[in-house]
């Protein structure tokens, strides 16, 4: 075997480990998503179980409830509970930045058919994808899948490829048809994300984030922000909580990191007209005739 192969299989043997940690995880994560808990419980666990399982985080724990698509999580000290909301569960972990994304909804409203669209449209853009079929298939597949239901994906979020420290990558994967798209190839590592809707179809950024990611590196004159971004850059591009960090001017350094162009906020996703929302995701690579579900 030449070294190129072997390095090869060794990205893809972190990919399969990120998506074995991943598993464990999310079973334990959903069995602790119940009336009265609270997020901020299930969040420290996802991310803590993630570490003492050999992995880290990719992203902070996503728990999006209700109309909330996605990049909700929790504030320091949040004591937040879960009540009769459709919950949608998002992780990411990583070893040494080869990243295993997955979703699930667990819903407490009583509004199972928009999980299950979420799901089947999943698991048909799973059955489709091979080398030499195109994202735009996909999205095509996800969205009769949605629509099947009577209702509707959402237009303005894609899934995504991933590769070493970077959990949004090219190719986006669109959750509705589009013409032409990007032709898969082996090799190709993707995460597919269905979200399905009983509103319009489309989300708009919230007026508040707690996640944020690093952009450019840039000297900084004031010690409590150079002390902040020496504990982001410890997280490389990857997405970071502000509960992650310690600093007691911590809204004031976000403030001047983001001014400054050195990091980047992700605001609440919100579904535009209130309907609630439901995802599933898994993390895919693309085999000589099909592809592996490494999150599976």
């Amino acid at each position: 075997m030449t070294d190129n192969v072997h390095n090869k299989q060794d990205i893809l043997e972190k990919y399969r480990e990120a998506g074995r940690i991943l598993k464990i995880v999310r079973a334990e994560a959903v069995e602790m998503v119940k009336v009265g808990n609270t997020l901020l419980q299930v969040a420290d666990f996802v991310e803590n179980r993630t570490i003492e399982l050999g992995g880290k985080p990719a992203f902070p724990c996503n728990i999006s409830r209700n109309q909330e698509a996605a990049h909700a999580t929790p504030k320091i000290g949040d004591t937040d509970v879960f009540g009769k909301d459709m919950v949608k569960l998002d992780l990411g972990v990583h070893v040494d930045g080869y990243i295993a994304d997955s979703a699930v909804t667990v819903d407490l409203s009583g509004n199972s058919d928009i999980t299950k669209a979420a799901e089947e449209a999943l698991a048909a853009a799973i059955d489709l994808a091979k080398p030499g079929i195109s994202t735009g298939e996909l999205g095509a597949a996800i969205e009769n899948s949605i629509r099947g239901y009577g209702l509707n994906p959402i237009m303005n979020l894609t899934g995504h490829g991933l590769s070493q420290y970077e959990a949004h990558d090219d190719p986006a994967v669109p959750n509705r048809h589009v013409e032409g798209g990007v032709i898969l190839k082996e090799g190709d590592v993707l995460a597919i994300e269905p979200f399905a809707t009983d509103g319009g179809g489309a989300v708009h950024d919230g007026n508040w984030a707690e996640i944020y990611s690093l952009i450019r590196k840039k000297p900084v004159r004031l010690p409590a922000v150079r002390n902040v971004l020496k504990q982001v850059e410890e997280y490389r591009e990857l997405p970071f909580a502000k509960r992650w960090l310690e600093s007691d001017k911590l809204d004031f350094v976000l403030l001047q990191l983001e001014k400054t162009g050195i990091i980047h906020s992700y605001p609440v996703l919100l579904e535009s007209s209130g309907g609630l929302v439901a995802q599933a995701e898994h993390t895919i690579i693309i085999t000589q005739d099909g592809c592996e579900v490494t999150t599976k």
